[in-house]
């Protein structure tokens, strides 16, 4: 990699690119926000818009700050704080949006590899391919089958876990918190707000991949908006997996040798670098940005000051317990 061919394809970006994607960012993040509503509605647990966009916003930052999507619990436990829903059934929502995600992308990344010719994708895309498509069919299939039969799944999980056997205690509480957790998966078996929450997710995504598009262009990337669209679903099948803070390495990784089945290897050294960082670096201001405002946004509507710090040690303490309800406790405070 030339760093000085890097940092010129990054000061060549006119900033009227940075705006057309920031624009396709917006869209993204709102409907990223909005859609989990609709998973919260059949539990009983929806949020006015005005307090959605906050919650949401600081568990994106949570998410992208902390390794292996310890932020995760930030969204859920907000929710929990205002005492309608329990921690493990708002913690089963978030798993189902994450596999409903890895299965949509899964499937473009795969379709994508079976329309390409032999040569375009390398046998470690090929192979990620069909790996990240096994992978979350298995998990949807776990999903639809919890959800149909809780109690043998829970009976399941505890008998090849041993448990039952070696800790009776712990595979009792175990299951209550499997049933709760699996209590989340039912939104499922509301088809409206469900078939709303997936063309929500469709839009999501396929802003993304369109704003990721944009940029491409803006920075002389020399791909096609279906190259763009593989490029994120590989990079957001990466991303599923343990992360570091910050997601550094791992994201630029990943869009690199996405670009590498459509671009000369000497290209996706420079301009595509420059593009994986720009992308990067403007994703995290972003997220941050709209996180940093939004606690002060949760502080002035509780009327104390809240931290992410505190978010997450609450949260994770939230998470940690399958009773656990929106009480008052020092801390964040609810939305």
């Amino acid at each position: 990699m030339n760093r000085q061919e890097v940092l010129a394809d990054i000061q060549a970006l006119p900033l009227t690119g940075v705006l057309l994607y920031l624009g396709t960012l917006a869209i993204t993040h709102f409907f990223r926000s909005w859609r989990w509503n609709y998973l919260l509605r059949p539990l009983g647990a929806q949020l006015p818009l005005r307090r959605l966009l906050p919650v949401s916003s600081v568990g994106f930052m949570a998410i992208l700050a902390l390794p292996i999507r310890l932020g995760e619990f930030v969204r859920p436990y907000f929710v929990t704080r205002e005492g309608r829903i329990r921690m493990s059934a708002a913690v089963g929502t978030v798993a189902v949006e994450r596999i409903v995600d890895g299965l949509l992308i899964s499937i473009l990344f795969f379709v994508s590899y079976l329309l390409s010719s032999p040569d375009v994708f390398s046998p470690e895309l090929r192979f990620g391919a069909w790996l990240s498509l096994i992978g979350f069919v298995g998990l949807t299939t776990f999903l639809a089958v919890a959800q149909a039969w809780t109690e043998p799944t829970i009976d399941l999980v505890l008998r090849f876990s041993l448990l039952r056997r070696f800790a009776p205690a712990r595979a009792e509480r175990l299951g209550d918190r499997l049933r709760s957790l699996i209590s989340g998966f039912t939104v499922m078996r509301d088809r409206r707000n469900f078939t709303i929450f997936l063309v929500q997710s469709i839009i999501y995504w396929g802003a993304n991949g369109f704003g990721m598009w944009i940029l491409a262009r803006q920075m002389d990337l020399p791909i096609s908006l279906s190259a763009a669209f593989t490029t994120m679903a590989f990079t957001g099948v990466v991303l599923t997996l343990p992360n570091s803070p910050g997601l550094v390495g791992q994201f630029h990784a990943a869009i690199k040798l996405g670009l590498a089945a459509y671009l000369p290897l000497a290209m996706v050294n420079s301009k595509g670098m420059a593009y994986a960082i720009v992308l990067h670096g403007i994703q995290t201001v972003w997220y941050v940005a709209t996180g940093l405002l939004s606690l002060l946004a949760i502080s002035s509507a509780a009327g104390r000051h809240a931290s992410l710090a505190e978010a997450v040690r609450e949260s994770s303490r939230a998470a940690s317990s399958a009773e656990t309800r929106a009480e008052s406790r020092p801390g964040v405070e609810a939305v």
